[in-house]
């Protein structure tokens, strides 16, 4: 996900978005300890997605 699609983004799909990528994250962490998974690097660009949406939620609320 690029920061251009982010910004487009309206408030409520930002936060629809950011709640589910932290789920997706959670889920994939638990499995990796579990089992571990074939592309560790997944695990790094979810996290970075959390990161960009929260980046685009504390922009708007600083605006706002």
């Amino acid at each position: 996900m690029k920061m251009e699609e982010i910004k487009q983004m309206s408030d409520t799909d930002l936060l629809e978005r950011l709640s589910e990528a932290r789920q997706e994250l959670s889920k994939m962490r638990f499995n990796h300890t579990i089992a571990g998974l074939e592309n560790p690097n997944v695990l790094k660009e979810k996290r970075r997605n959390v990161a960009r949406l929260l980046t685009e939620q504390n922009g708007r609320n600083k605006k706002a």
